[in-house]
């Protein structure tokens, strides 16, 4: 694991979670580092990513700090604004930082409001301990993750990237994620970090899904400390940006609240990519699909059912279906093939869905999900409880 130069990280536990294990974390750069960010498109904010796109903006993409807290989300709260406020005035004072300079997350239950003061408590200790937490901080902000999610990249000898994310349940990014943060040595501009993470943003986490939902929190964000003293190419920074947040994407899927297997859904020959994604998208969020293959049903007529209330435009008789690389629809019609066997390929942890429009165009896509299980029902049902 080669971590990015440049940036310490701490863990606590603030009192926020009803269970006691670290619920606070910091990310701090020695100093201001280059960043951009995406954040949620809900039209319900939580306060934090609301105040962390202001000091985002005043601080022009230098930022020290995330303070980032698990256990709750702080918002739809009377308190959400004032509260975000004293914490990140308290953290740029235990770091000597601007408080436009830090930057607030938050994840758990929305509606509840949140004791800042546990956090303010806190914060004079972990400043004083910042080092090398990298992997605590990445299990710090996890709520129904059963995982720490990380992911790591090298540019050269000398550039490192380092991710890091949550995500289990309430997961459908619109140019947004869960809450997912990605360090790097390299040297570059906020304006060029925001271009490579918009870029990188789209065939990652943008292709993910979970369950559907949009949380109110989301946020990624990427730093760049510049310690490692090279520049790397728009393109290389690009790749590797895409590199790192691809591998948490399938990470998260994979993990999605209750889930067994990872899907991987692929859409080929649509009109456009627009259109590919759409399908794609579509089939993904499927429950009837998602149920089949959680019992590993190859109920192929699911998946054309999906695409064709996608929205697009589409010649059913011109479309194939395969499960596990077996095709199993050709030109809208079931084709012969085994159905034990197939079900029990579909046992494997990873199950793969591919569409094959003909004669329709170029556009393709791929999309992240999981299968739904009764486990999802039951911790979606007991959540705040």
């Amino acid at each position: 694991m080669n971590l990015p130069r440049g940036f310490r990280y701490a863990t606590t536990y603030a009192g926020l979670r009803k269970v006691a294990r670290d619920d606070l974390a910091l990310i701090v750069s020695d100093e201001p580092a280059a960043t951009a960010a995406v954040f949620t498109q809900n039209l319900v904010v939580a306060a934090p990513v609301v105040l962390a796109r202001k000091n985002l903006a005043a601080a022009k993409g230098r930022v020290r700090a995330w303070i980032i807290n698990a256990g709750n989300a702080n918002c739809a709260t009377k308190t959400g604004a004032r509260v975000a406020a004293q914490c990140v005035a308290a953290a740029a004072k235990a770091l000597d930082a601007r408080a436009v300079e830090v930057l607030p997350a938050s994840t758990g239950v929305i509606g509840v409001e949140m004791d800042g003061q546990k956090v303010l408590d806190a914060l004079p200790r972990m400043a004083a301990s910042l080092g090398a937490g990298f992997e605590e901080v990445a299990a710090a902000i996890m709520t129904t993750d059963t995982r720490a999610k990380m992911a790591f990249a090298r540019l050269n000898r000398s550039v490192s990237v380092a991710g890091m994310a949550k995500g289990s349940g309430m997961i459908h990014p619109r140019m947004a994620t869960t809450l997912g943060f990605v360090m790097t040595d390299a040297v570059a501009t906020p304006a060029e970090l925001r271009k490579a993470l918009q870029k990188a943003i789209a065939v990652t986490f943008n292709r993910l899904t979970v369950d559907g939902d949009t949380s109110t929190n989301d946020v990624v964000s990427v730093m760049a400390s510049g310690a490692s003293g090279v520049r790397p190419s728009p393109k290389a920074l690009e790749m590797a940006l895409t590199s790192v947040l691809e591998s948490l994407a399938k990470q998260i899927a994979a993990d999605g609240e209750g889930a067994r297997k990872l899907i991987t859904i692929d859409v080929e020959g649509a009109s456009s990519e627009a259109a590919a994604e759409k399908i794609a998208r579509t089939i993904a969020n499927s429950p009837l699909v998602k149920t089949a293959i959680a019992g590993s049903d190859p109920n192929w007529g699911r998946i054309l059912a999906a695409a064709g209330y996608a929205g697009v435009k589409f010649d059913p008789s011109r479309t194939d279906v395969y499960l596990q690389g077996l095709k199993v629809c050709a030109g809208g019609l079931a084709v012969d093939f085994s159905e034990e066997e197939l079900s029990k390929k579909l046992d494997e942890r990873e199950c793969s869905v591919r569409l094959v429009i003909r004669g329709a165009g170029r556009g393709k896509a791929r999309m992240w999900t999981c299968d739904f299980t009764e486990e999802y029902i039951r911790i979606n049902a007991s959540y705040r409880t």
